[in-house]
């Protein structure tokens, strides 16, 4: 058992030395202040920039309570009348997108089969681009594939839980405001 002891002990020993010779010299060093002016640099050689806020609703989107769609994002935010994002989620855009722009809610389905032949719920329409009516939704199976590059469809799909937050918020003449 005296030998395990020592065993373990002289383990220990050589790993904190392998530790305290790859530490820097002055481990004393204080990271620099906050309102520091030098920059953090990214693994890439870059300057670092600072996480994004998925909460933050986009700049430029307007005010009060409205649907903002971010394209580049793949998200939306469910924005109240005090501008404050009530829900953000992602979402699996199809392959005809509308121009940044404000809409209004023109229409909605509660249960229709989308043009990819999934049954889908919740369909909030809200603008047509290319002879396209684009619109978000859920598909009931959950699924969220992957569109036809070959066909046009403008069904903008999200998570069933977040299909039924939309359904709730974006009734008929809701605003809508796609940002890029």
């Amino acid at each position: 058992m005296a030998g395990l002891t020592a065993a373990a002990v002289a383990a220990v020993c050589f790993l904190a030395y392998q530790a305290s010779a790859n530490a820097p010299a002055d481990l004393s060093v204080k990271p620099p202040a906050s309102g520091s002016t030098t920059p953090s640099v990214s693994p890439s050689g870059g300057p670092k920039q600072p996480a994004k806020d998925p909460l933050a609703v986009p700049a430029g989107s307007g005010t009060g309570e409205r649907v903002v769609y971010a394209l580049s994002d793949r998200r939306v935010w469910l924005v109240d009348a005090k501008g404050k994002a009530t829900r953000t989620f992602r979402v699996w855009p199809s392959t005809v997108d509308p121009l940044p722009g404000a809409y209004t809610v023109g229409s909605r389905s509660g249960s229709v089969r989308g043009s990819d032949g999934v049954q889908i719920e919740h369909v909030v329409r809200f603008a047509t681009a290319q002879d396209v009516a684009v619109g978000f939704s859920a598909a009931v199976d959950g699924s969220t594939p992957s569109p036809d590059p070959s066909k046009k469809t403008g069904g903008i799909r999200m998570k069933r839980a977040d299909g039924d937050a939309m359904w709730t918020f974006a009734v008929i003449g809701a605003k809508v405001v796609v940002v890029s």
